[in-house]
């Protein structure tokens, strides 16, 4: 294992995988909360007979059809992967199509 010559900071380290989970799980619940918020408030609108019921009923609507699909969205969303991960392979396969400079090995010219 390679070691960098300069220290990591704190504010430079991860999230643990259990608190990143915890949050993506609170962050599902309060979107499905605010969903369950969306169904009430239309039956609520529905019974009082508001003005403008038509669009309060759609946004509402339109509430508890986006926010399950964006609560998935944001639940499986995770942080980048680092770059650095990938750099050990990117060097190795690239090949360099040039000649050498000077040859490797005996060389056998046919004048002599």
């Amino acid at each position: 294992m390679k070691r960098s010559p300069t220290p990591i900071l704190i504010t430079d380290a991860e999230e643990s995988q259990e608190d990143e989970l915890k949050r993506r799980e609170r962050r599902y619940i309060a979107m499905m909360l605010l969903r369950a918020a969306c169904v009430i408030l239309a039956v609520v609108l529905v019974m009082l007979r508001v003005p403008l019921l038509g669009l309060w009923v759609t946004l509402c609507g339109l509430g508890m059809v986006l926010l399950p699909w964006f609560a998935v969205i944001l639940a499986n969303d995770r942080p980048p992967k680092d770059e650095h991960r990938l750099k050990r392979y990117r060097s190795n396969t690239q090949q360099s199509h040039s000649l050498p400079s000077q040859p490797s090995g005996k060389v056998i010219d046919g004048e002599s």
